[in-house]
């Protein structure tokens, strides 16, 4: 190598590190929880106006119960935060990110039934069948999940009619048999059964709480027009976080109170759940976690200073107490 070619191979190394350092300086100095607060301000301040109570009352009150009881509204901001690398605004996105929390409202809403995990906290307060009885917490579910769908119709606003149909059509397989429902149906199964494997396990995780997160993700790309190269990248570092958000849930069970969490902590061993703990004790599963936070953002290293949001979301799901 002549010295010519040596000295701009150096130069091109130097400003390589240069721009690494820089990238790593500003996401070191990005204040997560002021970002994660502001964003959730908007969803809450959205979500208050997104259901008017009108006849009969009741049905409302119960949707608007649980849809309004706090929560760190992680899927809205994950949307917002996906549309706005992607090129877009939060105004875009935000009939999306309101609509994503309606869906998981329901989820939970339903999850806390008699027949499935029977519970009688979420988020600090009594579950919805303990406070409207049964019947009208599967009718406030039904109502919030298919009010989602219109929601996202009728008020997004500055999308293209192909993109909103790619974001109802992502959302619907995500909530379906093929996504949330499927999952919670192998969870069902697998309840008390002792020979679940890490693959059967995985499914039911991917399905049941990943669906969902790589919906919020991948919707506000969509949203802003983003090409198939970004959906995928993003696809992938959504299902890495979205398993690694079950593995921390599944380690909060055991090792969190019932204050911290917001609701009855260690039901999943009482219900003789497989988890993650179960199958590779608690230090294991944090590694794992680890493991797949960073294989998510490796996939975002292209976007450079534009996906530290998601990059710390990230982060943050590892390092969370509740």
């Amino acid at each position: 190598m002549n010295t010519q070619v040596f000295e701009q191979a150096l130069q091109n190394l130097q400003l390589e590190h240069h721009q690494v350092f820089k990238h790593e300086t500003e996401r070191a100095t990005f204040d997560l929880k002021t970002y994660l607060s502001e964003r959730k301000n908007q969803v809450e301040a959205a979500l208050k106006q997104s259901i008017t109570v009108v006849y009969p009352e009741k049905i409302y009150e119960a949707m608007s119960y649980s849809l309004l009881a706090g929560g760190k509204r992680l899927r809205p901001i994950l949307c917002l935060a996906s549309c706005e690398l992607s090129g877009g605004i939060v105004e875009m996105a935000m009939p999306t990110a309101c609509a994503l929390e309606m869906i998981h409202t329901m989820s939970l809403i339903h999850d806390d039934l008699p027949a499935m995990d029977n519970d009688d906290y979420r988020r600090g307060r009594l579950t919805n069948h303990k406070v409207y009885g049964e019947d009208i917490a599967i009718l406030a579910g039904d109502g919030l999940l298919a009010y989602a769908f219109g929601f996202v119709v009728s008020k997004t606003k500055e999308v293209s009619d192909t993109n909103l149909l790619q974001v109802v059509s992502k959302l619907s397989y995500a909530v379906a048999a093929t996504g949330l429902v499927g999952g919670q149906v192998l969870d069902l199964e697998f309840e008390g059964k002792q020979n679940i494997d890490i693959e059967t396990l995985n499914f039911i995780h991917a399905h049941k709480t990943g669906a969902l997160l790589e919906a919020s993700v991948v919707c506000g790309a969509i949203l802003a027009g983003a090409n198939d190269e970004v959906l995928q990248r993003l696809s992938r570092y959504a299902r890495n976080i979205g398993l690694a958000f079950q593995i921390i849930d599944d380690v909060l069970d055991v090792t969190a109170t019932s204050e911290e969490l917001g609701k009855t902590a260690g039901k999943d061993e009482k219900a003789q759940k497989a988890t993650y703990p179960s199958l590779w004790g608690i230090e294991e599963s944090k590694r794992q976690a680890r493991r797949l936070v960073d294989e998510a953002n490796v996939e975002l290293i292209p976007f450079q200073d534009k996906a530290i949001p998601l990059m710390a979301i990230a982060e943050y799901i590892t390092n969370r107490t509740h």
